[in-house]
């Protein structure tokens, strides 16, 4: 019973989706606060927010749902993952792709924005060779603080 009144509760509490917009502060927020072993690989790091994964990057990484990405971590120049341009000439870049976000929150009931964190601290860790088990240290230690 109780998880239906939650699910009327989401329903009642936002009249539409969370924007692209929405999703760039909370990640731009959440970016401020990451573990400490992240925050010295996300100096230069831009956040940006977009519907789905492009055309490319499901290609490269031969997605068979756009909803499988919810979020990847590009680095200064890279178009897509393998290819880069000649010319390193941007930060690095934290895409995340609203509609697997918002997906994935919806199935997991969870606060939107600690979503967002862990897939973050998920997908930073990876991109720095972190392991699994570390990655699931710091998710744990750092939600911990947060609930």
């Amino acid at each position: 019973m109780r998880m239906n009144m939650d699910r009327r509760q989401i329903i009642m509490n936002f009249s539409t989706p969370p924007s692209l917009e929405d999703l760039q502060v909370i990640a731009e927020t959440a970016l401020e606060s990451l573990p400490e072993e992240l925050m010295t690989f996300c100096e230069d790091l831009a956040i940006a927010v977009e519907e789905f994964a492009d055309s490319a990057t499901e290609a490269e990484l031969d997605l068979d749902d756009p909803y499988d990405l919810p979020c990847l971590y590009k680095k200064g120049g890279q178009i897509a993952p393998g290819v880069t341009k000649k010319q390193a000439d941007e930060d690095d870049v934290l895409m995340i792709y609203r509609r697997p976000v918002l997906d994935l929150w919806c199935e997991s009931y969870d606060d939107l924005s600690l979503t967002i964190r862990s897939l973050m601290i998920a997908e930073i860790g990876q991109a720095f060779d972190f392991s699994d088990d570390e990655i699931e240290e710091m998710t744990d230690r750092h939600f911990q603080g947060l609930l």
